[in-house]
Protein backbone atom coordinates (compact mmCIF):
# COMPACT_ATOMS: atom_id res chain seq x y z
CA UNK A 1 0.00 0.00 0.00
CA UNK A 2 1.55 3.25 -1.21
CA UNK A 3 1.37 6.49 1.31
CA UNK A 4 -1.39 8.43 -0.28
CA UNK A 5 -3.52 4.91 0.49
CA UNK A 6 -2.34 4.68 3.54
CA UNK A 7 -2.74 8.49 4.41
CA UNK A 8 -6.42 8.18 3.04
CA UNK A 9 -7.62 5.48 5.48
CA UNK A 10 -6.05 7.00 8.70
CA UNK A 11 -8.11 10.37 8.05
CA UNK A 12 -11.39 8.20 7.25
CA UNK A 13 -9.78 6.41 10.95
CA UNK A 14 -10.25 9.41 12.43
CA UNK A 15 -12.89 11.09 10.55
CA UNK A 16 -15.03 8.67 12.08
CA UNK A 17 -13.08 8.05 15.60
CA UNK A 18 -14.20 11.78 16.01
CA UNK A 19 -17.37 11.49 14.59
CA UNK A 20 -18.65 8.43 16.21
CA UNK A 21 -19.63 9.77 19.71
CA UNK A 22 -21.47 12.55 18.46
CA UNK A 23 -23.44 10.82 15.95
CA UNK A 24 -24.10 7.64 17.35
CA UNK A 25 -25.69 9.78 20.63
CA UNK A 26 -28.31 11.46 18.31
CA UNK A 27 -29.13 8.71 16.30
CA UNK A 28 -30.48 7.23 19.56
CA UNK A 29 -31.64 10.96 20.60
CA UNK A 30 -29.03 10.83 23.48
CA UNK A 31 -26.56 13.63 22.77
CA UNK A 32 -27.75 15.77 25.73
CA UNK A 33 -27.48 12.74 27.86
CA UNK A 34 -24.18 11.51 27.04
CA UNK A 35 -21.86 14.47 25.82
CA UNK A 36 -19.71 16.23 28.61
CA UNK A 37 -20.09 19.90 28.06
CA UNK A 38 -16.80 21.15 29.55
CA UNK A 39 -15.72 25.38 29.33
CA UNK A 40 -14.48 27.94 30.98
CA UNK A 41 -17.75 29.90 30.42
CA UNK A 42 -21.04 29.83 32.22
CA UNK A 43 -23.94 29.16 29.37
CA UNK A 44 -22.58 26.62 27.11
CA UNK A 45 -24.99 23.67 27.71
CA UNK A 46 -27.41 25.97 26.24
CA UNK A 47 -25.08 25.87 22.65
CA UNK A 48 -22.93 22.92 22.72
CA UNK A 49 -25.12 20.50 21.11
CA UNK A 50 -25.60 22.27 17.91
CA UNK A 51 -21.99 23.16 18.05
CA UNK A 52 -21.01 20.08 18.10
CA UNK A 53 -23.55 18.64 14.84
CA UNK A 54 -23.26 21.80 12.86
CA UNK A 55 -19.62 21.66 13.11
CA UNK A 56 -18.58 18.12 12.78
CA UNK A 57 -20.85 17.92 9.45
CA UNK A 58 -19.67 20.98 7.92
CA UNK A 59 -16.34 19.07 7.71
CA UNK A 60 -17.83 15.51 6.61
CA UNK A 61 -20.19 16.52 4.01
CA UNK A 62 -17.89 16.37 0.76
CA UNK A 63 -17.10 12.52 2.18
CA UNK A 64 -20.41 12.22 2.93
CA UNK A 65 -21.51 13.34 -0.51
CA UNK A 66 -18.96 11.39 -2.56
CA UNK A 67 -19.99 8.33 -4.45
CA UNK A 68 -18.09 5.20 -5.77
CA UNK A 69 -16.16 4.21 -3.15
CA UNK A 70 -15.47 0.72 -2.39
CA UNK A 71 -14.40 -1.92 0.03
CA UNK A 72 -14.57 -0.64 4.19
CA UNK A 73 -14.74 2.98 3.26
CA UNK A 74 -18.05 2.30 0.75
CA UNK A 75 -19.32 0.47 3.91
CA UNK A 76 -18.44 3.58 6.73
CA UNK A 77 -19.90 6.47 4.16
CA UNK A 78 -23.16 4.39 3.87
CA UNK A 79 -23.27 3.88 7.79
CA UNK A 80 -22.51 7.76 8.59
CA UNK A 81 -25.09 9.21 5.72
CA UNK A 82 -27.40 7.37 7.81
CA UNK A 83 -26.40 8.55 11.04
CA UNK A 84 -26.23 11.59 9.94
CA UNK A 85 -29.80 12.07 8.35
CA UNK A 86 -30.84 10.61 12.09
CA UNK A 87 -28.70 13.73 13.82
CA UNK A 88 -30.70 16.14 11.99
CA UNK A 89 -33.64 14.32 12.65
CA UNK A 90 -32.63 14.34 16.44
CA UNK A 91 -31.54 18.26 16.23
CA UNK A 92 -34.57 19.29 14.61
CA UNK A 93 -37.50 17.68 15.64
CA UNK A 94 -39.14 19.69 18.55
CA UNK A 95 -40.28 16.09 19.71
CA UNK A 96 -36.56 15.14 20.32
CA UNK A 97 -34.89 15.25 23.86
CA UNK A 98 -32.18 16.41 21.42
CA UNK A 99 -34.13 19.24 19.95
CA UNK A 100 -31.27 22.13 19.63
CA UNK A 101 -31.50 25.36 20.31
CA UNK A 102 -31.76 27.99 17.26
CA UNK A 103 -33.00 30.86 18.72
CA UNK A 104 -31.90 31.54 22.23
CA UNK A 105 -29.23 33.74 22.62
CA UNK A 106 -26.77 34.93 19.68
CA UNK A 107 -24.55 31.66 19.52
CA UNK A 108 -27.23 29.46 17.39
CA UNK A 109 -26.55 32.05 14.29
CA UNK A 110 -22.93 30.21 14.31
CA UNK A 111 -24.12 27.11 14.66
CA UNK A 112 -26.53 26.78 12.07
CA UNK A 113 -24.66 28.42 9.76
CA UNK A 114 -22.10 25.14 9.81
CA UNK A 115 -24.81 23.03 9.83
CA UNK A 116 -26.02 25.22 6.79
CA UNK A 117 -22.36 25.00 5.50
CA UNK A 118 -22.62 20.87 5.61
CA UNK A 119 -26.17 21.20 3.78
CA UNK A 120 -24.82 23.05 0.50
CA UNK A 121 -21.49 20.72 0.42
CA UNK A 122 -23.77 17.92 0.61
CA UNK A 123 -27.28 18.82 -0.91
CA UNK A 124 -28.05 14.85 -1.63
CA UNK A 125 -27.09 13.46 1.18
CA UNK A 126 -28.30 16.48 4.01
CA UNK A 127 -31.11 17.70 2.21
CA UNK A 128 -33.26 15.68 -0.66
CA UNK A 129 -32.46 11.99 0.87
CA UNK A 130 -34.19 13.38 4.12
CA UNK A 131 -37.77 12.67 5.12
CA UNK A 132 -40.08 15.33 3.93
CA UNK A 133 -41.08 15.67 7.57
CA UNK A 134 -37.35 16.58 8.66
CA UNK A 135 -36.92 18.70 5.77
CA UNK A 136 -40.09 20.94 7.07
CA UNK A 137 -38.28 21.02 10.58
CA UNK A 138 -35.03 21.66 9.58
CA UNK A 139 -36.20 24.56 7.46
CA UNK A 140 -38.00 26.00 10.45
CA UNK A 141 -35.51 25.42 12.86
CA UNK A 142 -32.55 27.80 10.26
CA UNK A 143 -35.35 30.20 10.08
CA UNK A 144 -36.01 30.74 13.70
CA UNK A 145 -32.49 32.29 13.56
CA UNK A 146 -33.71 35.37 11.97
CA UNK A 147 -34.48 36.47 14.87
CA UNK A 148 -30.89 36.83 16.15
CA UNK A 149 -28.85 40.12 15.07
CA UNK A 150 -25.33 38.80 13.94
CA UNK A 151 -22.04 40.63 15.16
CA UNK A 152 -20.39 43.46 13.45
CA UNK A 153 -17.60 40.85 11.91
CA UNK A 154 -16.94 37.45 10.22
CA UNK A 155 -20.84 36.47 12.41
CA UNK A 156 -22.58 38.51 9.04
CA UNK A 157 -21.47 35.35 6.72
CA UNK A 158 -23.28 33.25 9.51
CA UNK A 159 -26.55 34.77 8.58
CA UNK A 160 -25.65 34.82 5.07
CA UNK A 161 -25.00 31.09 4.80
CA UNK A 162 -27.89 30.22 6.43
CA UNK A 163 -29.85 32.00 3.82
CA UNK A 164 -27.68 30.44 1.26
CA UNK A 165 -28.84 26.98 2.61
CA UNK A 166 -32.76 28.07 2.61
CA UNK A 167 -31.96 29.13 -1.60
CA UNK A 168 -30.44 24.86 -1.61
CA UNK A 169 -33.80 24.08 -0.46
CA UNK A 170 -36.30 26.23 -2.65
CA UNK A 171 -37.24 28.49 0.23
CA UNK A 172 -38.54 31.58 -2.12
CA UNK A 173 -38.10 34.04 0.82
CA UNK A 174 -34.67 33.52 1.43
CA UNK A 175 -33.31 36.90 1.89
CA UNK A 176 -30.63 38.27 -0.91
CA UNK A 177 -30.26 41.40 1.38
CA UNK A 178 -28.21 39.21 4.28
CA UNK A 179 -26.12 37.22 1.46
CA UNK A 180 -25.28 41.04 -0.15
CA UNK A 181 -24.56 42.86 3.06
CA UNK A 182 -22.08 39.77 3.77
CA UNK A 183 -20.17 39.82 0.69
CA UNK A 184 -20.06 43.99 -0.08
CA UNK A 185 -18.79 44.01 4.02
CA UNK A 186 -16.25 41.03 3.61
CA UNK A 187 -14.77 43.24 0.28
CA UNK A 188 -14.43 46.22 2.54
CA UNK A 189 -12.90 44.60 4.74
CA UNK A 190 -10.01 42.71 2.81
CA UNK A 191 -6.37 43.42 4.11
CA UNK A 192 -3.94 42.74 0.86
CA UNK A 193 -1.95 39.68 -0.07
CA UNK A 194 -4.93 37.09 0.44
CA UNK A 195 -5.82 38.17 4.12
CA UNK A 196 -9.54 39.92 5.17
CA UNK A 197 -9.67 41.39 8.23
CA UNK A 198 -12.33 39.81 11.06
CA UNK A 199 -14.45 43.26 10.89
CA UNK A 200 -13.00 46.60 10.41
CA UNK A 201 -9.51 45.20 12.37
CA UNK A 202 -6.74 42.65 11.67
CA UNK A 203 -6.43 39.93 13.95
CA UNK A 204 -3.13 37.74 13.90
CA UNK A 205 -5.37 34.38 13.99
CA UNK A 206 -6.85 31.26 11.76
CA UNK A 207 -10.07 32.91 11.09
CA UNK A 208 -9.64 33.53 7.30
CA UNK A 209 -9.51 29.62 7.35
CA UNK A 210 -11.97 28.90 10.57
CA UNK A 211 -14.68 30.89 8.90
CA UNK A 212 -14.14 33.56 6.05
CA UNK A 213 -12.43 32.47 3.21
CA UNK A 214 -14.49 28.66 2.86
CA UNK A 215 -18.04 30.64 3.45
CA UNK A 216 -17.17 33.20 1.27
CA UNK A 217 -16.09 30.96 -1.62
CA UNK A 218 -18.89 28.35 -1.14
CA UNK A 219 -21.53 31.65 -0.94
CA UNK A 220 -20.78 32.90 -4.06
CA UNK A 221 -20.23 29.12 -5.70
CA UNK A 222 -23.82 28.60 -5.10
CA UNK A 223 -25.39 31.93 -5.49
CA UNK A 224 -23.16 34.03 -7.24
CA UNK A 225 -24.96 33.70 -10.46
CA UNK A 226 -27.88 35.87 -8.72
CA UNK A 227 -26.46 39.04 -9.43
CA UNK A 228 -24.04 40.65 -11.60
CA UNK A 229 -21.98 41.75 -9.08
CA UNK A 230 -22.09 39.08 -6.78
CA UNK A 231 -20.66 36.95 -9.94
CA UNK A 232 -18.12 39.63 -10.66
CA UNK A 233 -16.60 38.76 -6.97
CA UNK A 234 -15.99 35.41 -8.17
CA UNK A 235 -12.76 35.96 -9.77
CA UNK A 236 -10.85 37.93 -6.74
CA UNK A 237 -12.56 35.94 -4.21
CA UNK A 238 -10.68 32.75 -5.45
CA UNK A 239 -7.59 34.42 -5.91
CA UNK A 240 -7.17 35.60 -2.57
CA UNK A 241 -8.13 32.13 -1.30
CA UNK A 242 -5.61 30.01 -3.48
CA UNK A 243 -3.13 32.90 -1.96
CA UNK A 244 -3.96 32.08 1.42
CA UNK A 245 -3.79 28.64 1.05
CA UNK A 246 -0.10 28.90 -0.52
CA UNK A 247 0.36 30.65 3.41
CA UNK A 248 -1.45 28.23 4.80
CA UNK A 249 0.84 25.18 3.49
CA UNK A 250 3.68 27.67 4.20
CA UNK A 251 2.59 27.80 7.66
CA UNK A 252 3.56 23.88 8.57
CA UNK A 253 6.84 23.00 9.93
CA UNK A 254 8.96 20.25 8.57
CA UNK A 255 7.56 18.57 12.36
CA UNK A 256 4.19 18.80 11.24
CA UNK A 257 3.29 22.17 14.25
CA UNK A 258 2.36 25.16 12.94
CA UNK A 259 2.18 28.68 14.66
CA UNK A 260 -0.04 28.85 18.26
CA UNK A 261 -1.14 31.89 17.57
CA UNK A 262 -5.17 33.90 17.54
CA UNK A 263 -7.93 32.85 19.23
CA UNK A 264 -9.91 29.70 18.95
CA UNK A 265 -6.69 27.01 18.94
CA UNK A 266 -8.92 24.58 20.78
CA UNK A 267 -10.18 24.31 16.99
CA UNK A 268 -6.96 22.19 16.21
CA UNK A 269 -6.26 21.43 12.77
CA UNK A 270 -9.83 22.80 11.94
CA UNK A 271 -6.84 25.84 10.82
CA UNK A 272 -6.48 24.49 7.29
CA UNK A 273 -10.28 23.60 6.30
CA UNK A 274 -9.43 26.23 3.35
CA UNK A 275 -6.07 24.58 2.63
CA UNK A 276 -8.14 21.69 2.42
CA UNK A 277 -11.25 22.98 0.62
CA UNK A 278 -8.65 24.48 -2.15
CA UNK A 279 -7.32 20.83 -2.40
CA UNK A 280 -11.08 19.97 -2.56
CA UNK A 281 -11.72 21.85 -5.32
CA UNK A 282 -8.56 21.03 -6.67
CA UNK A 283 -7.82 24.65 -7.23
CA UNK A 284 -4.36 24.75 -5.36
CA UNK A 285 -1.12 27.22 -5.96
CA UNK A 286 0.88 26.56 -8.52
CA UNK A 287 3.95 26.21 -6.29
CA UNK A 288 1.70 23.45 -4.10
CA UNK A 289 1.43 20.10 -5.25
CA UNK A 290 -1.92 17.99 -4.34
CA UNK A 291 0.56 15.10 -2.61
CA UNK A 292 2.56 17.44 -0.25
CA UNK A 293 -0.57 19.01 0.95
CA UNK A 294 -1.84 15.23 1.95
CA UNK A 295 1.85 14.98 3.13
CA UNK A 296 1.77 18.47 5.49
CA UNK A 297 -1.80 17.73 6.78
CA UNK A 298 -1.20 14.17 7.59
CA UNK A 299 1.81 15.04 9.60
CA UNK A 300 -0.40 17.67 11.12
CA UNK A 301 -2.91 15.20 12.25
CA UNK A 302 -1.06 12.86 13.25
CA UNK A 303 1.08 15.41 15.68
CA UNK A 304 -2.30 16.68 17.15
CA UNK A 305 -4.62 13.90 17.58
CA UNK A 306 -2.03 11.51 19.21
CA UNK A 307 -0.68 14.22 21.75
CA UNK A 308 -2.04 12.31 25.44
CA UNK A 309 -5.63 13.67 26.18
CA UNK A 310 -7.12 14.65 22.99
CA UNK A 311 -10.13 12.31 24.09
CA UNK A 312 -11.37 11.54 27.08
CA UNK A 313 -12.07 8.21 28.12
CA UNK A 314 -15.64 7.64 26.53
CA UNK A 315 -13.92 9.14 23.23
CA UNK A 316 -15.57 12.99 23.61
CA UNK A 317 -12.55 15.44 22.16
CA UNK A 318 -11.44 17.66 25.14
CA UNK A 319 -10.51 21.17 25.19
CA UNK A 320 -6.44 21.98 24.38
CA UNK A 321 -4.79 22.51 21.41
CA UNK A 322 -2.23 19.72 21.47
CA UNK A 323 -3.59 17.14 23.68
CA UNK A 324 -5.23 17.79 27.22
CA UNK A 325 -4.98 22.38 27.66
CA UNK A 326 -8.36 23.92 29.27
CA UNK A 327 -6.82 26.82 30.09
CA UNK A 328 -6.52 27.66 26.36
CA UNK A 329 -10.38 27.76 25.90
CA UNK A 330 -11.96 31.18 25.90
CA UNK A 331 -15.08 31.48 28.00
CA UNK A 332 -17.27 30.72 24.66
CA UNK A 333 -15.59 27.29 24.00
CA UNK A 334 -16.93 23.97 25.18
CA UNK A 335 -17.02 20.32 24.19
CA UNK A 336 -19.54 21.11 21.18
CA UNK A 337 -17.41 23.70 19.95
CA UNK A 338 -13.96 21.25 19.10
CA UNK A 339 -15.53 19.54 16.52
CA UNK A 340 -14.75 22.62 14.08
CA UNK A 341 -11.38 20.65 13.50
CA UNK A 342 -13.37 18.10 11.05
CA UNK A 343 -13.12 20.84 8.78
CA UNK A 344 -9.48 19.72 7.68
CA UNK A 345 -11.02 16.22 6.42
CA UNK A 346 -12.83 18.05 3.51
CA UNK A 347 -10.22 16.88 0.86
CA UNK A 348 -11.75 13.37 1.71
CA UNK A 349 -14.53 14.72 -0.62
CA UNK A 350 -11.80 13.61 -3.52
CA UNK A 351 -11.86 10.26 -4.93
CA UNK A 352 -9.33 7.81 -3.87
CA UNK A 353 -8.36 8.13 -7.33
CA UNK A 354 -7.82 12.05 -7.91
CA UNK A 355 -3.90 13.08 -7.16
CA UNK A 356 -4.01 14.19 -3.54
CA UNK A 357 -4.06 10.39 -3.00
CA UNK A 358 -2.13 9.48 -4.86
CA UNK A 359 1.45 8.74 -4.77
CA UNK A 360 4.22 8.45 -1.92
CA UNK A 361 4.63 11.10 0.75
CA UNK A 362 6.27 14.86 -0.88
CA UNK A 363 7.90 17.06 1.34
CA UNK A 364 6.00 20.34 1.88
CA UNK A 365 7.63 23.46 1.43
CA UNK A 366 8.83 24.46 5.22
CA UNK A 367 10.39 20.53 5.09
CA UNK A 368 12.16 20.77 1.76
CA UNK A 369 13.71 24.78 2.91
CA UNK A 370 14.71 23.89 6.42
CA UNK A 371 16.59 20.44 5.00
CA UNK A 372 18.41 22.75 1.89
CA UNK A 373 16.41 21.49 -0.68
CA UNK A 374 15.52 23.47 -3.40
CA UNK A 375 11.90 25.23 -3.08
CA UNK A 376 9.28 28.21 -4.48
CA UNK A 377 10.15 31.34 -4.22
CA UNK A 378 7.37 33.29 -1.95
CA UNK A 379 5.23 36.57 -2.81
CA UNK A 380 2.50 38.97 -2.86
CA UNK A 381 -0.14 38.56 -5.34
CA UNK A 382 -0.58 42.71 -5.10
Amino acid sequence: MVAGEKDRRYWVETMCRIGEPVLEALALRQLKERMPVHSNGSDREVYSHLEALGRLLSGMAPWLELEGLAGEEAYLNIRYRALAREAIDAATDPASPDRMNFAEGHQPIVDSAFLAHAIIRAPRTLWTQLDSRVQRNLVLALKETRSRKPVFSNWLLFSAMIEVALYIMGELDWDLMRVDYALKQHEQWYLGDGTYGDGPDYHSDYYNSFVIQPMLLDILRVVGHEQEDWSAMRTNVEARAVRQAEIQERLISPEGTFPAIGRSLAYRFGAFQLLSQMALIECLPASVSPAQVRSALTAVIHRMLEAPGTFDDQGWLTIGFCGYQPEIGEPYISTGSLYLCSAVFLALGLSPDRAFWQGESVDWTSKRAWSGQTFAIDHSIE
